[in-house]
């Protein structure tokens, strides 16, 4: 445990925040010297948890090592609505059997990061499980429609005619809910949860509980360097992703966005971020994938994947470790097949407008010469293999 006055502690815990609801209640409630109880809370939506929940993740951690509870709260209920942050449209519906599955990964995913001694885990099913339709009337009135399109998503959804369900209304209450159970002294979250954060505060304060501390993290931007990090938007990196492909995937984000990613998920100081700055772009970036390799797995696996990436890229050696097909195996007993569906048949695409993206960006190479035509035929390989490069990371071959 890091032992630090009440206002060093606030200045530890104020790094890389964006709200904070309010500062000097929280100062005051660190001078109690009383652990507080800190609530943090994932949908289990897909599978992964991401870097972009890493930023808040971290955040938790920064409790944990001075003395507080962390609650890792699953929202194993509200995932059956679907969180409408951000979004412009309704979610998909999950089953419980999907949310299920999803949740099993969850844990020993946050662990990576978190300190299971110090986290009391809960889903929010102990208790929505119990109330019945009357309970849910009950917290629908504390709440008007009028509040709920102040809302910036729900107000530019509700003037260009997107439908908005009556469910999604109900989302903010149930996470609010969440705090007034669980008597939460702080909620963290990304800058795209704000608003539900301040429900928890008006609930408690209804139920005659003292309210909670609002604290938001800047989200993180994606692989695409514009729009945040999001499983929905496919953009991600995962915290359950291998170890080559956390490397291959930083760098592949655009320069100027690794900053963020230094500053958010390495908590590197803006002196040092300075000072990265005047690195060459590609080694500051080797750098960072480096370590976050190293923060999932080991210094030896990141330096192994950074060698591994040096010997394909700088010294332009191919990947021992390449897939291979077989000639027959994708074109049958065709003599010749266009480029595009020979791909295709790979299954590493995810579709064929994918591999003309590629090929239009002139991303796709083959015997390390650029592919401009994706309907051109390529015959049955009889002097030595097709080798094929995809994208950054993606290489191939193809034999007889």
């Amino acid at each position: 445990m890091i032992t630090k006055t009440p206002e060093a502690q606030l200045a530890f815990l104020k790094q890389n925040t964006e709200h904070l609801i309010d500062e000097a209640d929280l100062l005051e409630r660190l001078k109690t010297g009383k652990p507080l109880k800190i609530k943090f809370g994932v949908d289990p939506t897909r599978p992964d948890l991401t870097f972009g929940h890493l930023v808040v993740f971290n955040k938790l951690r920064a409790f944990q090592e001075l003395g507080h509870e962390a609650i890792l709260l699953i929202g194993d209920y509200t995932t059956l609505i679907g969180d409408p942050s951000e979004r412009s449209s309704t979610r998909p519906v999950l089953t419980r059997k999907d949310i299920q599955e999803n949740t099993k990964t969850y844990l020993s995913q946050a662990f990576k990061i978190l300190d299971k001694d110090k986290t009391t885990v809960r889903y929010n099913s102990e208790w929505f499980g119990k109330m019945g339709f009357e309970d849910c009337l009950i917290l629908a009135r504390k709440m008007t429609v009028a509040r709920m399109l102040e809302r910036d998503d729900f107000a530019k959804r509700y003037t260009g005619g997107s439908p908005i369900s009556i469910v999604e209304f109900l989302y903010p209450l149930l996470q609010g809910y969440d705090s007034v159970v669980l008597e939460a002294d702080i909620e963290l979250g990304g800058t795209d949860q704000l608003f539900n954060l301040l429900v928890g505060r008006a609930l408690q304060k209804e139920a005659g509980q003292k309210e909670q501390i609002v604290m938001t993290s800047p989200l993180l931007v994606g692989l695409d360097g514009v729009q945040k990090m999001s499983k929905s938007l496919g953009n991600y990196i995962a915290f359950n992703d291998s170890a080559k492909d956390i490397f291959g995937k930083i760098l592949s984000i655009p320069d100027e966005a690794m900053w963020a990613y230094y500053r958010l998920l390495l908590l590197e100081s803006p002196e040092n971020i300075e000072q990265l700055k005047a690195s060459h772009p590609m080694e500051a970036k080797k750098q960072l994938a480096e370590r976050l390799v190293a923060r999932f797995f080991d210094k030896e696996t990141s330096i192994a994947e950074r060698s591994a990436f040096e010997n394909v890229f700088s010294k332009k050696q191919l990947p021992e470790d390449m897939p291979c097909f077989q000639w027959e195996t994708l074109a049958a007993k065709a003599s010749d097949m266009p480029l595009i569906d020979l791909l295709a048949a790979t299954s590493l695409f995810p579709s064929k407008k994918e591999i003309r993206r590629l090929i239009e960006q002139g991303a796709m190479r083959l015997n390390d010469e650029k592919v401009t035509d994706g309907h051109v035929k390529l015959t049955l390989p009889t002097d030595g293999d097709y080798i094929f490069h995809a994208g950054k990371r993606t290489f191939f071959k193809i034999t007889a």
